[in-house]
């Protein structure tokens, strides 16, 4: 399972980004270490994120997000909250990341 996602940045910026491990990626961002791009825009919050089901999905979905205009970006992230799915993202993450039992 793979994941696109958007930061808004300190300065009110957008990111697009992909990753495999969401919640390692947004450490790394935290920290100034995954792209030159956000390291001078910290801090960032994560403001919209969808799974994907491998890494170039979510990559694909990237580049199509990326070429959104930055109206049709905020408007994503608006319907993305009004559905309530950025309070869950935390559950879902930990739950696929769990190993699953042998039957």
């Amino acid at each position: 399972m793979a994941f696109v996602y958007i930061l808004r940045c300190a300065d009110g910026t957008l990111y697009t980004g992909g990753a495999l491990d969401l919640d390692s990626r947004l450490r790394l961002h935290q920290a100034g270490k995954a792209s030159k791009y956000t390291r001078s825009r910290l801090p960032v919050r994560l403001v919209y994120w969808e799974r994907c089901r491998d890494l170039p999905a979510a990559y694909r979905r990237e580049y199509r997000i990326k070429r959104l205009t930055r109206r049709e970006k905020l408007a994503l992230i608006g319907n993305f909250r009004k559905r309530g799915e950025r309070k869950r993202k935390r559950s879902v993450a930990r739950k696929e990341r769990r190993p699953r039992a042998e039957q």
